[in-house]
């Protein structure tokens, strides 16, 4: 037996047992006639102590020999310790080690495996299996994990089945680009790695498993960030015979309980917001309500004044920052910089203050006298102390910038806590998007979401104005979950790929397998999928997605630690009838 107890749970109550431990070791003080060793594992750490006054030569002797990360194994009998660690479950007790084998021996690791490491993030990746020792790492390993027992146990209770769905299947357009992968039965074809379980749900409803649900592996070929990783994790789960409503209130309730479970805190019926009224208010569709700065629209009031730039401008829009008109020359310069970095992508910003002592000011006093000014900072409902931040342009791209720009002053400003939870849907998302490069519409969500059946009629008439039987649930401004209700007619789906540019033939061959099923008595279905990675990021305070995966890829995509992607050998090329004709 390596042990008896783990390095966490022993306590004053253990007093004179006699132990065995097993674990690391995290940190060594040597002081000659007395050391220290703190001995770790996934519990915790224990202190051990071997005294020359209690301890033979031979023990004192080896425990000088033990280095960071030695795995050893020590018995010995539970004492009181006299200087207490408050901070640690086993800080009023060590280990009088009486004996101590050493199990294996280490290098010296390349940066310290301690709370607060000297590792910069590409070492650690590398070294990932030496990271995971470190408690900030595997603690959030395993809050994934009971997060995962938690929405198991939720759906189970709901009456959903775990089921799982193929891996390999067949490239078929989603959004994204596919990861591709030979078959050396079949020369010359391939698998894709899903990008969901889109079409398989759908076929679980027309066999009539009625409520199922997966923690699946999703596979997409896209440019990365902090919070998207080419293989990620999404809660996917579809019911039979339901409306939207059925939907959202299963799935609100699941976040409910999650929050509660985690956090404490209770939440009532989520708000609801429509599509329009996000990119109106927030310039985007998964806006972040746990603070202000809504769009104040200002056409009306700021144009005809000969100011070229506003009057140039297909909208003219800004933010009220709420206690900031004492932002110096300095700090606002900044701004304009940040705006127009090529990642915003403004122009420039004009700013207007309504100061402490009640002078209203601004960067176009040139254009705009007293009263149109005071005219502005009534329209956005500014006080004393506020300062307005206006940006103009193409409608739409100025709105996503201002988003960008609210958001980095939340982040600023301290507004956006991460213990702090505040979850909204979003509906009413148009069905199509038009793009004006390919001439065609694409679906803004997928070729399976159903309009809504009061729009129906705009599928003949005016395609673009038809609105999508879908939802998305929004906390903290992250999208952490989207679904719809599912097209099950299959004239219907047909005319949606009519619309989308499929010609029957691409049609058939695409999807085929699930417009036959939908011949065989397809009930109405719909479901939703939840980003698994960035849910569980989110409620535990935080929004980089890569801290919570066991072994991510960096920001190209590549496993640092296994060097992957790779070549592979031209025998294995040779079998699977493949050559490469590499561009320069």
């Amino acid at each position: 037996m390596f042990r008896s107890h783990t390095n966490g749970e022993l306590s004053l109550k253990n007093l004179n047992e006699e132990v065995t431990l097993s674990g690391w070791v995290q940190t060594i003080r040597d002081k000659g006639f007395m050391i220290w060793i703190d001995l770790r594992d996934r519990y915790g750490i224990t202190q051990l102590v071997f005294d020359q006054d209690r301890s033979t030569a031979e023990l004192m002797e080896n425990a000088k020999k033990l280095g960071r990360e030695f795995v050893i194994q020590v018995n010995g009998k539970v004492i009181e310790r006299v200087s207490k660690n408050p901070n640690i479950p086993t800080g009023e007790i060590e280990i009088l080690v009486e004996k101590l084998i050493v199990l294996n021996e280490s290098q010296l690791p390349p940066f310290t495996i301690e709370d607060e490491t000297d590792g910069g993030e590409e070492l650690r990746m590398k070294y990932r299996y030496l990271d995971i020792r470190r408690a900030p790492v595997r603690d959030k390993l395993i809050f994934r994990h009971k997060m995962a027992q938690k929405v198991r146990n939720y759906l189970s209770d709901e009456g959903f089945i775990e089921v799982e769905t193929p891996v390999l299947i067949k490239s078929t357009p989603e959004g994204a680009r596919d990861f591709v992968v030979p078959s050396r039965m079949n020369p010359g074809q391939f698998y894709a790695l899903p990008q969901s379980p889109q079409t398989f749900k759908q076929l679980l409803m027309v066999g009539g498993m009625d409520k199922y649900f997966q923690i699946v592996k999703c596979f997409r070929d896209e440019d990365l960030r902090a919070d998207r990783q080419p293989e990620f994790t999404q809660i996917d789960c579809e019911m039979a015979f339901v409306e939207q409503e059925d939907v959202m209130n299963v799935f609100e309730g699941m976040t409910k309980t999650l929050i509660k479970d985690i956090t404490g805190q209770e939440f009532g019926t989520f708000p609801r917001m429509t599509f329009a009224d996000a990119m109106q208010k927030y310039g985007n569709d998964k806006p972040d309500i746990r603070f202000g700065m809504e769009f104040v629209e200002l056409n009306e009031l700021v144009k005809g004044k000969d100011f070229k730039i506003f009057d140039d401008a297909e909208l003219v829009v800004g933010i009220n920052v709420e206690g900031c008109a004492d932002y110096t020359r300095k700090q606002i310069d900044e701004l304009v910089d940040w705006v127009k970095r090529p990642q915003v992508g403004a122009s420039g910003m004009v700013w207007a203050k309504f100061q402490n002592d009640g002078v209203k000011t601004s960067s176009v006093n040139k254009f705009y006298n007293e009263e149109d000014l005071a005219k502005i900072i009534e329209k956005f409902g500014a006080k004393e102390g506020d300062l307005m931040l206006i940006l103009s342009g193409n409608e739409h791209k100025v709105r996503t910038q201002l988003s960008a720009l609210r958001m980095e002053l939340g982040n600023r400003l301290g507004l956006r806590k991460g213990n702090v939870f505040a979850p909204l849907w979003v509906v009413d998302f148009p069905l199509l998007e038009f793009d004006e490069e390919s001439g065609r519409y694409h679906a803004m969500h997928h070729p399976f979401t159903s309009p809504k059946p009061e729009d129906l009629h705009l599928l003949e008439t005016d395609p673009g104005k038809a609105r999508a039987n879908a939802y998305d649930m929004v906390l903290n401004g992250n999208e952490i979950g989207g679904g719809s209700i599912r097209i099950f007619d299959k004239d219907l789906q047909s005319r949606m790929f009519d619309l989308l540019g499929f010609s029957k033939e691409e049609a058939e061959a695409q999807f085929g397998f699930l417009m036959n099923a939908f011949k065989y008595g397809a009930p109405p279905h719909g479901g939703l999928a939840f980003g698994f990675d960035r849910l569980v990021a989110i409620l535990d305070g935080n929004e980089v997605i890569r801290d919570y995966i066991a072994f991510p890829k960096n920001n190209s995509g590549r496993d640092v630690m296994i060097d992957a992607p790779s070549s592979i050998a031209d025998e294995q090329l040779d079998e699977l009838e493949l050559q490469l004709n590499l561009k320069a």
